[in-house]
């Protein structure tokens, strides 16, 4: 890594011409920006991956390690886990020749509705900030760069491409910029802009990324687009944007050396853009000499084992009603699992982050291996196969020539003559490996061989003219024209057009599915099936009979890509497919009953209080059945506390909406009161709040102390002691809150402010030492358009979650005024350093 300052740079920038300078803003493809052999840059290597690092290529032959989602990472409360896991994504990133990584996604939970949750962290940004921080330091431990996303209020997937959101400046400030000015004094290296408005203004042409971002802040690096997230030339070329992705055609492309020739836009803005490239490309090893041999950040015998500490480090214990939990193996004689979810885990959520998995263990595998023979272990879906189609695999698909199991894809030109073929493993075809100069169509061809018979379901996904021939009949054919700009759906996600035709058990048929390849309408192209309904009756009874003759019974329910997935936000709240009567039945049945949640977000649980033991695993990445055994039979403890707050139902969540009005806006009419500060204004009471989680012992507080009195914008250490009163050694996460009542300004009723984590063994009592950074008592001043404190009385409040708080304390504060407009404001602890943490 090359640190290069300006004098530095300033040379090279030198070196090039107007047209070298302007080339160097637009990508030069999807994942690549243009290199300049005159200035001895190399192209830079960009690439999703907040829980994966897929790299310059959708196939699912490349595969990836697969982390649990973010929302797992922060469940966690584990900054050095966070900064491990970064460590292991820049070694995946440097063996698939990744520079920068397109992760992490700062944006907050405001609603549980918002379909792209998992990818993101908390609904507080203290902990999204502290979190995504620990990430970054990881990543980039490695020489990979890291980008917070996406910049700024992108906090949900409805009409995300032009919603306006509207919002007042403390909000803005105190709330959604808080994350991203963390991680910028924690020194990420890149920053993507979101495809919303914020205030009437597009976030690629924002003022935003002037003041705070980069004057007020200090953030050195590129800002980056979202991919198709520059739309106009002269209000994105005069803002503080910096490089537009994807390319190579674009509007800066196509008109940015003309503006500037004409003096529409200033060429010192065009030398600021290309200085921040420059430095980034410095820091990565892609500008001079060739860059460092990197070496495995993590080895690769530790990388399975990281994963499978960090679904356990990850997993958020609800309930354990009787210390169900942990199961003690010798006790055990038989274990009924249940649930589709059980054997179809899923390990990440769907979009433009996904990426295919080395290997996944599931729940299932993960119960059979940890019990090993001693008990045994029997699996009923308890309903029928879903109606879903899904995308052909390996299993009961070959590919007509080779008869090697999957499926042939065929690129053909406009007179259908065969241009290019390749065997491929899924059905499901995001892009060929190559698209040829005149493909006119992609196929995909199969033999399936059905394990049942009856009318089977069978569908294609695309744009343009699509076929489909069952058995060498055409039964579905039609002209779809493109009617989305959303680059997922265009692009990883297309729509599927279905179509039913009687099959016969066993006998062997060739499926072909064709789309055309119509300018603009992308590559992807689906062959999905799905089999003829099932009787819910008899698997239900099934599930309970097993459920009944076993001595425990472990029910994995979730979410599925249809509820819950990016490009658009969830319908409602509740368990798709029928699965809440599951959980039921199978509870009625055997009064041990462990239900696992697979899920990215909130979902309902009107069954919560009838089951014994309650687990959520989020999207717990490849490791989920080892991580999952190891929390079940006791070998780790659930280390996971709630990230964001958990309703019971639907109906008494304060704030819901996701979908702009008719004006296109959205507006953020509850302000600063969103998560646990919503619940607690509303009078309404969650399932469970923010910051809960159970371990395997149990904690006393015992006695909380602070300071009588502080400067203002100074940092205090705050002193909690708590005792472990359990029977076995535990982990702690400790949280300290801040209330001001008779505030003279709009303030939530409760704000976390400072967190630690203690271990202790049975009987021990520790002081978890909380550092309160200097911001934690001020507000953002709207008349001074900067950060300021009132002088008075705050109350600190300590405890397990932020219904759970039995520990208190006031501390004074006097008066300081941070100058107007600085962003940052006084927020430095007591040796001068601004904290990289601070709210």
């Amino acid at each position: 890594m090359t640190v290069m300052t300006d004098e530095e740079i300033d040379p090279l920038l030198e070196k090039l011409g107007l047209a070298q300078k302007v080339r160097l803003l637009t990508g030069a493809s999807t994942w690549r920006t243009y290199g300049e052999p005159a200035v001895a840059l190399r192209p830079l290597v960009l690439s999703d991956g907040p829980a994966g690092v897929r790299g310059e290529t959708w196939d699912e032959r490349e595969t990836s390690l697969v982390l649990p989602s973010p929302t797992a990472l922060a469940a966690s409360w584990d900054e050095r886990l966070l900064t491990d896991l970064g460590a292991l994504l820049a070694t995946e990133a440097r063996r698939k020749g990744v520079d920068v990584l397109l992760a992490p996604t700062l944006n907050l939970h405001r609603s549980p509705l918002g379909g792209r949750h998992f990818e993101c962290f908390s609904e507080d940004p203290l902990l999204t900030g502290r979190t995504g921080a620990a990430l970054v330091k990881g990543i980039q431990s490695g020489g990979v760069a890291a980008t917070a996303k996406h910049f700024v209020a992108n906090d949900a997937e409805t009409e995300r491409l032009n919603v306006d959101v509207r919002m007042d400046e403390q909000t803005l400030h105190e709330l959604y910029l808080a994350p991203f000015e963390a991680v910028v004094a924690a020194g990420v290296w890149a920053v993507m802009s979101a495809y919303n408005k914020v205030d009437g203004v597009t976030m690629s042409a924002s003022p935003l990324l002037e003041h705070p971002l980069k004057e007020d802040w200090g953030f050195e690096g590129p800002v980056v687009s979202d991919w198709g997230g520059v739309r106009t030339l002269l209000d994105t070329a005069r803002s503080a944007q910096d490089l537009a992705m994807p390319g190579p055609a674009g509007p800066w492309a196509a008109g940015l050396l003309t503006a500037l020739e004409q003096g529409l836009v200033s060429p010192e803005a065009i030398d600021d853009k290309v200085r921040r490239l420059l430095r980034l490309a410095g820091r990565v090893g892609a500008l001079g000499s060739p860059g460092p041999v990197w070496r495995p950040v993590v080895a690769p015998g530790a990388q399975r084992t990281l994963l499978r500490r960090a679904v356990a480090a990850g997993s958020v214990l609800l309930r354990n009603d009787g210390n169900l939990l942990p199961l003690d193996p010798a006790e055990l004689r038989s274990v009924a699992v249940i649930g589709p979810h059980a054997t179809a885990v899923r390990i990440q959520g769907g979009g433009s982050a996904e990426v295919f998995p080395d290997s996944v263990v599931t729940p299932l595998a993960g119960i059979e291996e940890a019990l090993d023979g001693s008990a045994t272990v029997t699996h009923h879906p308890g309903l029928p196969p879903s109606a879903r189609p899904l995308p052909l695999t390996r299993e009961g698909a070959r590919d007509p020539r080779t008869g090697e199991p999957g499926v042939l894809v065929r690129l053909l030109d406009g007179n259908g003559d065969e241009l290019r073929t390749e065997h491929r493993l899924s059905g499901r075809i995001v892009e060929p490996s190559v698209v040829t100069e005149g493909s006119a169509a992609v196929e995909i061809r199969s033999l399936v061989r059905p394990d049942v018979g009856g009318v089977w379901t069978w569908a294609v996904g695309g744009w343009g003219d699509l076929s489909l021939s069952v058995g060498g009949r055409e039964v579905l054919s039609g002209s779809f024209p493109l009617d989305s700009d959303d680059p997922t759906r265009v692009h990883v996600a297309p729509p599927l057009r279905s179509v039913q035709t009687e099959m016969v058990a066993g006998r062997e048929v060739e499926v072909v599915a064709r789309r055309s390849l119509d300018p603009g309408t992308g590559v992807a192209t689906v062959l999905a099936a799905a089999p003829p309904p099932g009787d819910a009756g008899y698997e239900l009874a099934r599930a309970v009979a097993a459920a009944r003759a076993a001595d425990v019974a472990v029910v994995v329910v979730g979410t599925t890509e249809e509820s819950e997935s990016e490009g658009h936000d969830r319908e409602n709240l509740s368990l798709p497919e029928d699965q809440d009567a599951l959980v039921r039945a199978v509870a009625r049945a055997n009064p041990r009953t462990v239900v696992v949640v697979n899920a990215g977000g909130p979902v309902a649980l009107p069954w919560h209080t009838r089951v014994p033991a309650l687990m959520l695993q989020w999207f717990p990445g490849q490791e989920a059945g080892s991580g999952l055994a190891d929390v079940l039979f006791g070998r780790s403890e659930p280390g996971g506390r709630l990230p964001t707050t958990w309703g019971a139902d639907q109906d008494h969540v304060p704030v819901l909406d996701t979908a702009p009005g008719a004006d296109g806006r959205l507006r953020y009419e509850e302000g600063l009161h969103i998560g646990y500060a919503a619940w607690l204004r509303s009078g309404a009471v969650p399932a469970y709040w923010f910051g809960h989680g159970l371990g395997y012992t149990s904690w006393e507080y015992e006695g909380l102390t602070a300071p009588a009195t502080v400067r203002a914008g100074e940092a205090f250490d705050v002193h909690v002691r708590v005792r472990n009163s359990g029977r076995r050694r535990g982990r702690e996460v400790v949280q300290v809150y801040v209330a001001r009542s008779g505030s003279a300004v709009e303030r939530p009723a409760l704000r976390l402010i400072e967190y630690a984590a203690v271990e202790a063994d049975p009987g021990e009592s520790v002081v978890a030492v909380v550092r309160v950074s200097g911001r934690a008592l001020a507000h953002w001043s709207v008349p001074l358009h900067g950060w300021d404190t009132e002088a008075g009385d705050f109350a600190l409040l300590s405890g397990r979650s932020a219904g759970d708080l039995p520990l208190g304390a006031t501390v004074t504060a006097t008066a300081t005024t941070t100058p107007a407009g600085t962003g940052c404001g006084n927020g430095s602890d007591r040796h001068g350093e601004r904290s990289p943490l601070m709210l």
